[in-house]
């Protein structure tokens, strides 16, 4: 086993994350120069600010870091070409941690041959942002029952109404988690706290805390039609797309509530529209799109029962030292000869 680890800081980091790796794993050498990566416009801002660029002296050095280390924290510039040029240009190099959840759509990206992928593990952020996604997808079933954007509409012209509307109570509703890994398990959660019944898909068949009922993956257009919210936190892989397409969304019930913190791809847009159309989707709340930026072309902008977020929910000012505190975890397991957490899967990439 290694007595230290060299590790090539590939994205910027802020001060207070890099000493907190330092202080948790005293072991880890950070290669660290911030003049060579692209600086935040916000915390946790992993790819940076897109006008910056090295001049050529700039960039040897950078190559010369990506070169000199053991392990790579961040996917070098958020790039699968830059990621597959470090790889080659480095013999040494066993680990590369990505600060995406969902890294793998970059490492698959990046065509590393089978005897890369298995000379350099790769592990995902995957689990940080748990909570602040399962907040948003609280907030987004939320928008639906209580009636948002209508309440938003009549607030705009003043117009108070003369009569009640009446309003959905989470309590009183069953909330289909569609994905129960690390997020779905939070949703699951979140939701059994304010009341709700929780179903969820699995493919184990392995019980999960706060889920009252197990739906196998088969059966996900059955049980979505005898629900009143769902909620999607699948990773997007070639399995995973399209799967909340037509059937699924032509077996709702009307006023389903549809919400979305996995990835774009899972949902069909198009058969999306047509249920929104239909009033089989009361409403939607989608963090994530199949194509981002969403265009401006598409439908789903202006549809008045439908909620936009620019894949933000996951941000907090938290998330850099989440990640930071993550890295160091899974340092001191690869110097202690322990296996990692987040392994990525080379077949699926997630």
């Amino acid at each position: 086993m290694p007595e230290s680890l060299k590790v090539a800081v590939a994205v910027s980091l802020d001060d207070a994350s890099a000493d907190r790796i330092r202080e948790l794993e005293p072991r880890v050498e950070l290669l660290r120069d911030p003049a060579l990566t692209a600086p935040w416009r916000w915390d946790g801002d992993w790819e940076g600010e897109p006008g910056f660029a090295r001049t050529p002296e700039q960039q040897e050095a950078f190559d010369a870091l990506l070169a000199d280390a053991d392990a790579i924290f961040g996917i070098p510039d958020v790039s699968p070409a830059a990621l597959a040029r470090a790889v080659r240009a480095n013999e040494r190099l066993r680990w590369v941690h990505t600060t995406a959840a969902g890294g793998g759509g970059q490492v698959k990206k990046a065509e590393l041959t089978e005897a890369e992928l298995e000379r350099v593990v790769v592990t995902t952020s995957a689990g940080m942002h748990a909570s602040t996604l399962a907040e948003w997808a609280v907030f987004g079933v939320l928008a639906g029952a209580k009636d948002l954007r209508q309440l938003e509409a009549d607030q705009a012209e003043r117009h108070w109404g003369t009569g009640r509307r009446l309003m959905r109570h989470v309590s009183e509703m069953t909330v289909l988690v569609v994905g129960l890994g690390g997020i779905g398990k939070v949703v699951a959660e979140r939701f059994a706290g304010l009341g709700a019944t929780v179903w969820g898909t699995t493919r184990s068949g392995e019980p999960v805390d706060h889920v009252d009922r197990l739906v196998p993956i088969d059966e996900l257009a059955a049980a979505a039609a005898e629900v009143d919210a769902i909620v999607v936190t699948l990773p997007g892989t070639e399995r995973t797309e399209g799967l909340v397409g037509a059937e699924v969304l032509g077996a709702v019930r009307p006023d389903t509530i549809l919400v979305n913190v996995g990835r774009g791809t899972v949902v069909d847009e198009p058969a999306l529209l047509d249920a929104l159309h239909a009033g089989r989707i009361g409403f939607a709340a989608l963090d994530v799109t199949a194509v981002e930026p969403l265009p401006a072309e598409s439908r789903l902008w202006a549809h008045p029962s439908v909620l936009i977020s620019p894949h933000t929910a996951a941000l907090s000012r938290q998330e850099p030292r989440r990640i930071a505190e993550l890295f160091a975890a899974n340092a001191t397991r690869l110097l202690d000869g322990e296996p990692l957490q987040n392994v990525m899967s080379t077949k699926e990439f997630y």
